[in-house]
């Protein structure tokens, strides 16, 4: 019976350990989605180990977490696609506040497309900020070459809510662009994440490029 007892006794002390670990990394994290669920997982673990060792203090205050985050991942789950929970909003590509935002993230921005300079010039280029409440999640650049093309030259987002999609809000809304008169949309293929996002988001693949069609906005 000792033996198993001794046996037992490493094992939630690991369990214990882990869970502690994986709380503290959570905090680590900068991605909304992956804190959450790395401080559920410890923090259920953390539960387990105090109530099995009989510390019903740090049992009840893991589990409330464990409960609190359940919530909140539920809730960002469902307003993951949920129209209601970002908003669009386009503004003049020399923008201040779009300056200030493209310069917090400059480096960023250089990895997900580095040859995209918002300090030169930019004919025929709209930009779309993606918010959240009053919290800026993303950028959307996209520059006309002509005969009804746009070019995606940014598709940014804030590495918070890197692990959600919000730039389906501006691609959803195809009248923000048919109403220049584009009919199709390019992105590269090396630009803003995998070939995943693209499809989506409605593109297709096509030679070194991405395609999306607009559908005419019916009245």
């Amino acid at each position: 019976m000792g033996a198993v007892t001794l046996r037992i006794v490493p094992v939630l002390e690991i369990v214990g350990w882990i869970g502690s670990i994986l709380v503290v990394l959570s905090l680590t994290q900068a991605k909304v989605w992956r804190f959450r669920v790395l401080n559920l997982v410890g923090s259920v673990l953390a539960t387990g180990y105090n109530a099995i060792i009989g510390i019903w203090p740090f049992a009840a205050m893991n589990g409330a977490i464990a409960i609190i985050n359940v919530y909140w991942l539920l809730r960002l789950e469902r307003e993951r696609h949920d129209a209601g929970t970002y908003q669009v909003i386009e503004v003049e590509p020399d923008d201040r506040y779009l300056a200030h935002v493209l310069d917090v993230h400059a480096r960023d921005i250089h990895d997900f497309a580095p040859g995209f300079d918002w300090r030169s010039p930019a004919p025929g280029r709209s930009t779309f900020l993606i918010m959240r409440g009053d919290e800026t999640v993303g950028v959307v650049a996209v520059r006309d070459v002509g005969d009804g093309v746009g070019r995606v030259e940014l598709d940014f987002v804030t590495e918070r809510f890197r692990d959600f999609t919000p730039g389906e809000f501006v691609y959803r809304r195809s009248d923000i662009f048919t109403g220049r008169g584009f009919t199709r949309l390019l992105a590269p293929t090396g630009l803003a994440g995998s070939g995943d996002y693209y499809r989506r988001m409605g593109f297709a693949p096509d030679g070194e490029e991405w395609v999306l069609d607009l559908a005419p906005v019916t009245r």
